[in-house]
């Protein structure tokens, strides 16, 4: 059975290793196309990763488009798109150019609504081409399979650990400024993995950093907004660590952001949660590479949670997870109000033992 578990979980990292190593061949086929003028007449770029799909947007409509030209462009946005007046636009030819250019953007025609489309697709006239930016897609789909006969499609994802922080260094690097490594992985633990939020919190850091070369964790601390994923991470820390002073102070800074209080529970919860799935894999004997893809995690924020799943009994962590649900359902039905009924839970659990003996 364990030989049996080894050989699928092998098998699924070899598939993510293809996978990333593929995305890394077909990127950079974009910026070639980018660089060279040859275009595809189709591109389907989809994904979670906002950031790289804005980014290749923008780059593809200035490569493709003469700026100011508002004739051969056209852009069509969200699930209300009339696929006839599309196709109908298609059929134009371009004005005093030599090529339309027609984009998409969270239109779901890669999910359902598609099927005219992808017909269509197959007799494109040779001066039209299309883009669609999308979140998510059904490979299964005929509009799926269509694009992918006729153009290029890439899956933006969230970055790993190393490019997030080449990315970090390369930018860093163009303003003048150096950052060591272990300040850049506090850095991104601190801010999360969205890139472009990552953006915006070095804009700040160079901008504080102004008069130094070098730039250090104090500056993150003092600048950089945690992420409210990395303060629950931060107030679970505290709970285990039985610091309920800490604990409560992270609440309240959450409050004072004006987080509501249930939505604090549901994330402290689905945190507890989180614990109880990875410290499930772990005792399965998965590593964290593993741990990370069944569980949705980034692969160096799986190793976080792997390390706080280990003050935690699955007893502790299935307790917790009852207890949020006993707490939400005393809100409900008016027997606590929501502040206090969160604030009873942290404290609650961040008692040390002679704590909560002395309280009984």
């Amino acid at each position: 059975m364990k030989s049996n578990t080894c050989v699928k979980s092998s098998t699924c990292l070899l598939s993510k290793r293809m996978h990333f190593r593929y995305n890394r061949r077909v990127m950079k086929s974009l910026n070639e196309d980018l660089k060279t003028g040859k275009f595809k007449q189709i591109y389907l770029l989809y994904g979670s990763e906002g950031y790289l799909k804005k980014l290749y947007k923008e780059r593809f409509i200035k490569a493709m488009v003469p700026e100011g030209d508002t004739m051969n462009y056209a852009y069509y946005e969200g699930k209300g798109t009339d696929i006839k007046e599309v196709i109908d636009l298609s059929e134009t030819l371009p004005f005093f150019s030599q090529r339309r250019l027609i984009l998409f953007e969270n239109t779901g025609f890669f999910k359902s609504g598609g099927n005219d489309l992808a017909d269509y697709v197959k007799e494109l006239p040779d001066t039209t081409y299309y883009i669609f930016i999308e979140n998510e897609v059904d490979k299964r789909s005929r509009l799926y399979k269509a694009v992918k006969a006729k153009g290029h499609i890439v899956e933006l994802t969230t970055q790993d650990e190393n490019t997030l922080k080449r990315w970090v260094q390369s930018i860093l690097r163009k303003e003048g400024k150096t950052m060591s490594d272990s300040d850049i992985l506090y850095f991104l633990n601190k801010v999360g993995t969205d890139m472009e939020n990552i953006q915006k919190e070095l804009e700040k850091l160079v901008c504080y950093a102004l008069d130094r070369q070098t730039i250090g964790r104090e500056d993150v601390d003092a600048v950089c907004v945690t992420q409210i994923t990395n303060h629950i991470f931060d107030m679970v820390s505290a709970v285990s660590d039985k610091n309920q002073r800490r604990a409560l102070d992270l609440y309240y800074e959450l409050l004072a952001l004006k987080e509501p209080p249930m939505r604090i529970l549901f994330l402290l919860t689905r945190q507890y949660r989180l614990l109880f799935h990875v410290k499930a894999l772990a005792r399965q004997g998965f590593g964290r590479k593993e741990i990370a893809s069944k569980a949705g995690l980034h692969p160096f924020v799986a190793g976080k949670y792997m390390d706080q799943a280990k003050r935690f009994s699955m007893r502790e962590l299935r307790s917790v997870m009852e207890e949020g649900a006993k707490i939400e359902q005393d809100v409900k039905t008016g027997l606590l109000s929501d502040t206090l009924a969160v604030e009873l839970f942290i404290v609650k659990y961040s008692a040390r033992k002679e704590d909560k003996t002395a309280s009984v």
